[in-house]
């Protein structure tokens, strides 16, 4: 990998990783829906632009449908899962259970999409859990009812990362593919639609106390315009730079970048369980993305590859 590379690499994780930092700040104040709807449709904006100036052309090859469900599976749903986390867990929190996206997805494949499972997958995603076991009972955060809701929001949207990735294959994939960039711009409109309901009937049933300040501001133009727009941009050139399998390796990257993100700006307390934790699922992903023989099981085909890893 050329250092242009692995310094896009860490810029990317660093990005995604302050994410989960600007969602602790916007959501408390604005609320969870206003904050996804804001951080997908500034994204819309941003990436609109980006692609009006480098003139893409404008084919969907009649796959634009397929896009805009994409884009609620994998932008809508889990961008509100996550803004829902962001009320009660700190962003270390939400960056660690963003990096179980690959165990969903091998379990989410061999469950419903016929994937073989080998023996380091079904390791990774027995260790996987047992590490975010760790985290929640042993953290920071007091363990309460709270604490357990954020986190299954938090599984939520990797689980629908997971279905992301092979509906994307399926849907997509075939017959010629689709420019990814299109893939992006299209998926973050379904997802701006998905929200904008959801943002509504927030603001009839329970309107912000405050619109927020500066600071709030700045941070949603920070989530949509850098953590959306800008990144799906930088991912897609790794992707051509250097491949899916090497790109993958930001989901290695995100969880440490979202806990100093956290710690520094925000103070949030830090822990070791941070560290046994995250070991626990870096290990875990490990085993799930690394090369290895699936284990022969009558009537289930030999395993396709597939780029499993999502960004939050």
């Amino acid at each position: 990998m050329r250092l242009a590379d692995l310094l896009r690499l860490l810029l990317l994780a660093a990005i995604w990783g302050a994410s989960f930092l600007f969602m602790r700040i916007v959501a408390p104040v604005l609320g969870s829906m206003p904050t996804a709807f804001f951080r997908a449709s500034l994204g819309t904006l941003g990436l609109l632009a980006i692609l009006l100036i480098m003139r893409v052309q404008w084919d969907f090859r009649g796959k634009l449908k397929h896009c805009l469900v994409l884009g609620v599976i994998n932008a809508g749903l889990p961008s509100a899962m996550y803004c829902l986390a962001a009320l009660v867990l700190p962003a270390g929190y939400s960056a660690i259970f963003n990096a179980t996206t690959p165990m969903m997805g091998v379990l989410i494949g061999m469950l419903f999409f016929a994937e073989a499972l080998t023996l380091s997958k079904a390791a990774g995603v027995a260790l996987g859990l047992f590490g975010v076991a760790v985290l929640t009972r042993t953290g920071p955060v007091e363990v309460d009812q709270q604490l357990l809701l954020g986190a299954a929001a938090c599984l939520i949207a990797t689980t629908c990362y997971g279905f992301a990735g092979f509906l994307t294959r399926r849907w997509i994939g075939q017959q010629g593919g689709l420019d990814n960039r299109l893939t992006a711009f299209s998926s973050l409109c379904g997802a701006s639609l998905f929200l904008l309901p959801l943002f509504a009937g927030s603001l009839i049933v329970q309107p912000p106390a405050s619109w927020g300040g500066l600071q709030e501001w700045l941070s949603l133009a920070g989530l949509g315009f850098i953590c959306t727009a800008f990144a799906y941009v930088l991912y897609f050139r790794l992707l051509t730079d250097i491949g899916p399998i090497k790109a993958s390796t930001t989901t290695f990257l995100i969880p440490p970048f979202g806990v100093l993100w956290g710690a520094l700006l925000l103070d949030e307390p830090l822990s070791w369980a941070y560290l046994y934790g995250g070991i626990l699922i870096a290990i875990a992903l490990w085993l799930v993305v690394r090369p290895s023989t699936a284990m022969k099981t009558p009537g289930i085909p030999v395993e396709k590859p597939a780029r499993l890893e999502r960004h939050p």
